[in-house]
Parts: structure tokens; sequence; C-alpha cells
């Protein structure tokens, strides 16, 4: 008699770009490093296998997803494909939610750093004039 097979096996940072959650493996891998991904509570390393079942806590800028694994790729597919890969816990969605919507409510943010424009330099002479 032959022993069931295993559940398929991803690597962490190749299922979380798989899932769409990074642009590139590169940027999940730094976001792993960084602490900002957590599997079944614990902080893990980019070559940690991944199987169906497994909850993960993904933290990017000021959004947080908490998602079990449903599913496992090695292939980057389209997003509606990816988004079958997990299933989002629904306080997590709704939190998610609500401040993606404090931030459209509360408008563009005035861009620090950046160099002001012909505009905004003759706005500046004008105040400063005696």
């Amino acid at each position: 008699m032959t022993a069931p097979a295993p559940a398929p096996e991803v690597r962490l940072d190749k299922w979380l770009w798989a899932a769409r959650f990074f642009k590139t493996r590169h940027l999940a891998v730094e976001a792993i490093a960084g602490g900002k991904v957590q599997v079944d509570g614990h902080r893990a390393k980019p070559g940690r296998g991944i199987r169906p079942g497994a909850r993960i806590s993904i933290h990017k800028e000021s959004l947080a997803w908490e998602v079990e694994v449903l599913a496992v790729t090695l292939q980057r597919r389209p997003a509606a494909e990816a988004a079958l890969l997990y299933t989002e816990d629904e306080a997590s969605l709704a939190r998610r939610l609500e401040q993606l919507r404090q931030r459209r409510e509360a408008g563009p943010q005035d861009q620090v750093g950046e160099r002001p424009t012909k505009r905004d330099r003759r706005q500046l002479e004008r105040f400063k004039a005696p």
C-alpha cells in the first residue's frame, strides 16, 4: 500500500508574489525579512514552505491582511485567479476597507520634499516681496 501524496508546498516569497501581494519576489523577500509577514503567528523566512491551510499576516504600508491559504501555485496568474489562492478574514477585510475609505476622504496629501513648480515659485516670490 502506498502512502498518500503530501500536500503541494511552495516557498513563501513565491506564494506572496503569485498571489499578487507584492509586485516582485524581491519586494516579498524584503517584507518577510523586515518582519512584515508572519505565518501562523510566527516570523518566517522567504524559503519557508507554504501549504493550503496556513494562516498568513501581511502588513504593507498602512494596510494589513489576515489570509488563509487555499491553494498554492508557482506561476503568477491574472488577479482574478490569484484571488482564488486565499481567503481573507472578514474582520481583516472590514478593517482594510475602512482604512481605504478614510484615506479617500482625507484627499490628496501634501507631498513633502517635492520641488516647487514654476507657479509655486512665483507665488513665493510675490509673498516675500516687500
